[in-house]
């Protein structure tokens, strides 16, 4: 069976969540800059006196298709490279995988992913 990790990580941490996963032997992923809100709810700021709310953050977003075997390593790296305790460390979503086809070579299924 296949899985999509999907993450949403602090910008700073990513440089530490691609060698965590490195470690891990995963080393296939989508990164994708994004802006997004949860907890943390945005700031307010100040710009020539006028204040305004910023609630959009920046955040990088991940997306690792792995098979079955690789979900549990692959979720424990991003972990434990993300993590500092603070509110805004990000979130997993671990969605079903249906479907994977390499276009090189039309490899399907678990074979495409590698």
């Amino acid at each position: 069976m296949m899985k999509l990790i999907v993450a949403y990580i602090q910008p700073h941490k990513l440089e530490d969540v691609k060698k965590a996963l490195a470690q891990a032997q995963v080393g296939k992923m989508s990164v994708t800059n994004s802006l997004g809100c949860g907890e943390q709810m945005g700031y307010e700021e100040s710009y020539r006196g006028i204040k305004f709310e910023v609630n959009l953050l920046k955040k990088v977003r991940l997306e690792i298709a792995v098979n079955e075997d690789y979900v549990e390593k692959t979720i424990q790296a991003v972990i434990s490279a993300a993590r500092t305790g603070e509110i805004g460390d990000g979130k997993i979503f671990v969605l079903e995988l249906t479907e994977c086809i390499r276009i090189r070579t039309g490899d399907k299924g678990s074979a495409a992913i590698g």
